[in-house]
């Protein structure tokens, strides 16, 4: 069996890592190829383009990869032709991986798309591409599996592949022990996990911090930075700060572990505070034209995971082309003075984990993935 597995941003690497992992546990034989980026190379993935190069943040910066996507696609034809591959797997990265599946379509390759994207929030016009582009959808959200369905889409509720590699991954007891030996309360400050959303982010996550800081003197604030270099560009935008602040790559995991609540930017990064229950306020800067934009065609009520997952604003969302440091700053305060109200936060998403954070998601996904193409082998031979 032979699949070609297509991921475009960083978090589609480790869920195409781990869904690699799952194929390879059940058929060790299994051949891949693919789109992708380390961490699907370094599970067994043929990697023929790194295409983690050209994930961006906002609209324009999407725009302008546009002129690599040719050579991508012609590559892509290409692969297809040669290789044959019994299926193709794609990881969200919508504005790229529709061209994809049609492009294997044009050879007759399936298409199975993992981590689907969020129609139901954005432009949910797009179901028609998908209708026709994908032959099975395996949703990661528990609502997204009806949504789809209704609308004539095959889809298969696996779960978020988010709490496989959450539930799997190890703490740095290490460092867990010598941050708890140091005082102060730890609030954390997660900006973002490429270049883009650093420089967009930074500035009004630390103003908020000052303001935090100024009325309450007993906390401090580590930096959660994915890569060293992002750490490193942190590091040099904070010199000459005063604030008791630290910023360390690599501990993400532990940093959220440690922190009695966090400001952190929109995105996936959310499911890992509801898996540790960490209260967030949730922040995303972007320029005044994206903002505009989004307003257009943005139709979901909130933008966290967890605010959707609960259809509530459990946590504070702040996004736009200026960010309310003061709000900001005033929504950790609250769980800091008001303990009542920090306890119900935390019992929500520990409910909310009970019920959604359950591991096996790339192992589900596995078995779907293996099912539909060994049936779609055995239709091919029967014709």
């Amino acid at each position: 069996m032979r699949l070609f597995v297509s991921a475009g941003e960083p978090s589609g690497d480790l869920h195409g890592a781990s869904l690699i992992a799952a194929l390879r546990r059940r058929d060790p034989a299994i051949d891949l190829h693919g789109f992708g980026g380390d961490r699907m190379e370094d599970a067994g993935c043929r990697i023929h383009y790194p295409l983690t190069d050209l994930a961006g943040v906002g609209f324009l910066r999407v725009l302008s990869s546009i002129p690599r996507v040719p050579g991508i696609l012609k590559l892509a034809n290409r692969l297809f032709g040669e290789l044959r591959p019994d299926a193709l797997v794609l990881i969200d990265f919508p504005a790229f991986h529709w061209w994809l599946a049609k492009c294997a379509k044009k050879h007759g390759v399936p298409v199975v798309w993992f981590v689907p994207p969020q129609l139901w929030a954005w432009a949910s016009w797009r179901v028609k591409w998908m209708r026709r582009l994908a032959d099975h959808v395996l949703c990661t959200l528990p609502f997204e599996e009806e949504w789809y369905r209704q609308r004539g889409v095959a889809s298969h509720y696996i779960g978020h592949p988010y709490f496989d590699e959450l539930h799997g991954r190890p703490l740095d007891e290490g460092f867990l022990a010598a941050q708890r030996a140091r005082p102060g309360t730890v609030i954390a400050l997660l900006p973002g996990s490429r270049r883009q959303e650093i420089k967009h982010n930074l500035s009004p996550i630390i103003k908020a911090a000052r303001i935090l800081y100024a009325r309450r003197p007993d906390v401090r604030f580590l930096v959660a930075c994915l890569r060293s270099e992002h750490a490193r560009n942190v590091e040099e935008r904070l010199r000459g700060e005063t604030l008791p602040i630290e910023v360390h790559a690599g501990r993400t995991t532990e940093i959220i572990h440690l922190a009695h609540s966090a400001i952190a930017k929109s995105g996936s990064v959310s499911l890992e505070m509801l898996y540790h229950g960490t209260p967030a306020v949730v922040v995303y800067q972007v320029p005044l034209a994206e903002e505009m934009l989004a307003r257009l065609i943005v139709k979901c009520k909130y933008y966290s995971l967890v605010n959707l997952l609960l259809d509530k604003p459990l946590f504070p969302e702040y996004l736009g082309a200026r960010l309310p440091a003061e709000k900001i700053a005033g929504s950790v305060l609250r769980w800091l003075e008001d303990p009542a109200a920090y306890g119900a936060v935390k019992g929500e998403l520990a409910a909310l984990r009970e019920r959604v954070a359950i591991p096996g998601a790339c192992d589900r996904a596995a078995e779907v993935v293996l099912k539909a193409v060994g049936g779609t082998r055995r239709a091919r031979r029967a014709g």
